[in-house]
């Protein structure tokens, strides 16, 4: 029944997106940057307090930069699988997902939403990591790797951040005697901007048909062993090591599904920002996100069969 309301939920909207980036591609670049620097950071505190903020998320957040770090070396490490995974944008698609705009939606759908702060946890990590060490990734030059500029850029991802604007606006809300009246104020457009963030992953996919793109169907060869790291490999890794340090089942599954979520979309943006492997990275995404509309209900019935 839950995973018939997960398709229930996510398909309508991103057909309609679709539907929408056919025809009109460009509205996704109109709405995104409002979306992003104002809709998602209050959707995140709308949801944060709904679900109540501890600990436990910085626990989940920790795990989640473990993980990801974790497989980015095993990535680095091995000859044959760096050889494979030799593009940028496939090494940051292989590791990072779009855990914000598909990854609470699944949350909301599949878990209880006491597991919203630690699908929020992930979503931070990996927004952090993916905006600090994609544009390094995508330089020309090696010295941003090190010095005053790389602390700099780190400083500006963890600022600007909508993870980041949620969390601390959630904070403080906390504090206020308003806490539970801004709480019921703020759900209805939580889940408003969660429907255009989903709107905007299906805009996304129209357009890639929308353009003269022949490469999206040519190049799944190239990035199917990251289709097979980022939709299988990445989810078992964390479940391993949420058993291994004894995580709760519920954090265990919150953290799973939001591995199991497909590329990030930012790795499309930092493709299209440096100028370089675009066609790579917008194949990764769609393919990914096509593929998870299968793979992820799998994840969730597995974790099921588990626990």
């Amino acid at each position: 029944m839950l995973i018939l309301r997960l398709f229930s939920e996510l398909l309508p909207l991103l057909a309609l997106g679709y539907l929408i980036g056919r025809f009109k591609a460009e509205l996704a670049s109109q709405i995104a940057p409002p979306l992003i620097n104002f809709g998602i950071p209050v959707s995140l505190m709308g949801l944060l307090l709904k679900s109540g903020m501890d600990w436990r998320l910085f626990e989940a957040l920790a795990m989640s930069l473990l993980t990801i770090g974790l497989l980015i070396v095993v990535i680095r490490t091995f000859p044959k699988i760096r050889t494979i995974i030799g593009k940028r944008s496939l090494l940051l698609g292989s590791v990072f997902g779009n855990s914000g705009h598909l990854g609470i939606p699944v949350s909301l759908a599949l878990l209880p939403s006491q597991a919203l702060s630690f699908s929020i946890g992930y979503d931070l990590a990996s927004t952090l990591l993916v905006w600090s060490l994609g544009p390094i990734l995508f330089a020309n030059s090696s010295s941003e790797l090190k010095g005053r500029a790389a602390w700099t850029n780190l400083l500006g991802v963890l600022t600007s951040s909508p993870a980041t604007k949620g969390l601390v606006g959630a904070f403080f809300v906390q504090l206020t005697p308003w806490n539970d009246q801004i709480t019921s104020a703020l759900w209805a457009p939580s889940r408003i901007v969660i429907v255009l963030a989903l709107m905007i992953v299906g805009i996304r996919l129209g357009s890639f048909g929308s353009v003269n793109n022949p490469g999206i169907r040519n190049l799944f060869s190239l990035v199917g062993p990251s289709l097979l790291i980022k939709l299988m490999f990445l989810p078992a890794l964390m479940l391993t090591l949420a058993k291994v340090f004894g995580l709760s089942t519920l954090m265990s599954n919150a953290l799973v599904l939001q591995a199991a979520t497909p590329t990030a979309i930012s790795v499309l943006l930092l493709a299209e920002a440096s100028g370089k492997e675009q066609h790579v990275a917008a194949s990764l995404v769609a393919w990914s996100t096509l593929i998870s509309l299968a793979t992820i209900p799998i994840c969730y019935l597995v974790l099921q069969s588990i626990n």
